[in-house]
């Protein structure tokens, strides 16, 4: 059971990566989302530049122990993702690229914001129906 609550750590990681990484997209769509997305990104920055334990990881390794497995070696990024998915040397064109995702998402969510906030504008300018107004 442990080995498969780990699994599901892992599933559960990958995801919180990829909201850290495209949620401000979803902001575009469900505006006050971008607060959980400001979280999220400040969180996943903290935790990649600083000495903190990732929350997450600390989990997965908790489940490995009770398999026999030892603690991921290097942490989750090291262990899943560096030279699995990319390069570590391409690590800071990674960085770079994901400034640009998070900040296009960013302008893009406050562009959705302000066109959403004047056509609410809009329709107030317009006549009531009968009886309304």
């Amino acid at each position: 059971m442990a080995g498969f609550l780990a699994d599901v750590t892992v599933a559960i990681h990958v995801l919180a990566l990829l909201y850290i990484g495209f949620g401000g997209f979803v902001a575009w769509r469900w505006p006050k989302t971008i607060f959980v997305h400001i979280f999220f990104a400040a969180w996943g920055i903290l935790v990649n530049v600083f000495p903190i334990p990732c929350p997450l990881t600390a989990l997965e390794n908790y489940f490995r122990a009770q398999e026999g497995l030892g603690d991921l070696p290097g942490g989750f990024n090291a262990y899943y993702i560096y030279d699995t998915v990319f390069p570590r040397e391409m690590m800071p064109v990674i960085a770079a690229l994901a400034l640009v995702v998070l900040v296009v998402s960013y302008i893009g969510a406050y562009v959705h914001w302000k066109h959403r906030d004047s056509d609410d504008h809009a329709e107030g300018t317009h006549a009531h129906p009968v009886g309304l107004g």
